[in-house]
């Protein structure tokens, strides 16, 4: 089974994404990745979910959200034709003698430190979820005191956007 993103339009109404991410537990489907927000357009959010399916339960679940009420659209982003990050923050162990190093490897990785204190760094990076683990296996042997991920989210490439095409239906 690979990996699978797909871009989920809903109606900004309570309880879409308790329905949204029931469908997939009744399918026995665990969630890698689940990124939720607002869009261009007011009343409108998007949802973001990864999972691990083959196409025959794909094609099942996607036609299954398209049915329920709130949802607008359902599009896979498929890698080659979409844009796709993945959003951490690592707290990493750094007093005066490894602070330096601590922050060459972010950097080396396009990484931000955005805090310090006297015993730990703050490190935020933004890019595909390949890079962000060789970023905290890089950082692992200084002490990693807490990890943040946020879901992977993905924006499909060209000028046309998603919430045009959901909202001609």
């Amino acid at each position: 089974m690979a990996a699978h993103t797909l871009s989920v339009l809903v109606e900004d109404t309570p309880g879409v994404l308790t329905r949204v991410s029931g469908l997939f537990a009744r399918r026995q489907f665990n969630i890698d990745s689940l990124a939720v927000g607002g869009t261009e357009v007011p009343g409108i959010s998007r949802i973001t979910v990864v999972v691990e399916a083959d196409e025959v339960l794909l094609e099942q679940v996607t036609k299954q959200l398209n049915k329920l009420i709130h949802v607008l659209k359902v599009v896979r982003l498929p890698p080659e034709t979409s844009v796709q990050r993945d959003h951490v923050m690592v707290k990493v162990r750094a007093d005066a003698a490894t602070r330096t190093q601590v922050t060459q490897a972010a950097e080396l990785f396009r990484a931000r430190v955005v805090d310090v204190s006297t015993e730990s760094v703050v490190i935020e990076a933004t890019g595909p979820a390949g890079k962000l683990e060789a970023l905290l296996e890089v950082l692992e042997p200084f002490g990693i005191r807490e990890i943040v991920r946020a879901g992977t989210l993905g924006v499909s490439r060209g000028p046309r956007s998603l919430s045009e095409k959901a909202l001609r239906r």
